[in-house]
């Protein structure tokens, strides 16, 4: 069994580039993988776009985050989230 890698994408306001991101790591060769989302309270489409992904794929985790607590805040949200 190869092991699990978690990516961990924290974001705010990035609605216009985050399916890009997303699909990138899907893309990866590497095929264990989970993706970690964090959304940073953000005030555009960000939110809408990381639903869709977690209702497609069954190895994206969505995380909403009220509170907009800046980079560290999200990436420790999502690492306490990870599965890897």
């Amino acid at each position: 069994m190869t092991k699990k890698v978690s990516i961990i994408i924290p974001c705010y306001n990035q609605g216009k580039y985050i399916a890009e991101a997303i699909d990138s790591a899907l893309s990866q060769t590497y095929q264990n993988i989970e993706i970690v989302c964090v959304n940073d309270a953000s005030q555009d489409n960000t939110e809408e776009v990381l639903k869709e992904f977690s209702e497609k794929y069954d190895n994206i985790v969505y995380i909403n985050s009220e509170l907009n607590g800046g980079l560290p805040h999200s990436k420790n949200i999502a690492i306490e989230k990870i599965t890897a």
